[in-house]
């Protein structure tokens, strides 16, 4: 069993920057991970992928985010992260975390981003 923990977010005004984070924790050193994703839920929306990051060190992201979003692997394992800057009132949402494994997909609890002014 792997457990995703998420932390970072907050409230922000419009042009800052946040910095996620995403450890995990329980059997994720014993399987192997093909990759990392971010996603978020806005309120009143569906859950949209912002980025992710395959093992290989590729990484993708939404139209919304690019130039703006980098997702990282931490020098461990298990964490990841997303560095938000120039953010925006659209960013508002809830950030999950998602590990790919070769075994199955795992899910944060998430972690609330609010843009406001």
């Amino acid at each position: 069993q792997v457990q995703l923990v998420e932390s970072g977010g907050g409230l922000v005004q419009p042009g800052g920057s946040l910095r996620l984070s995403c450890a995990a924790s329980g059997s994720i050193f014993s399987i192997n991970i093909m990759g990392w994703r971010w996603y978020r839920q806005p309120p009143g929306k569906e859950r949209e992928l912002v980025a992710d990051i395959s093992r290989d060190g590729s990484t993708n992201y939404a139209d919304s985010v690019k130039g703006r979003f980098t997702i990282s692997r931490g020098n461990a394992k298990n964490t990841v992260y997303l560095q938000m800057n120039s953010l925006k009132l659209e960013d508002t949402a809830m950030y999950y975390c998602n590990v790919v494994t070769s075994i199955a997909g795992y899910w944060g609890q998430g972690t609330q981003v609010t843009v406001s002014s």
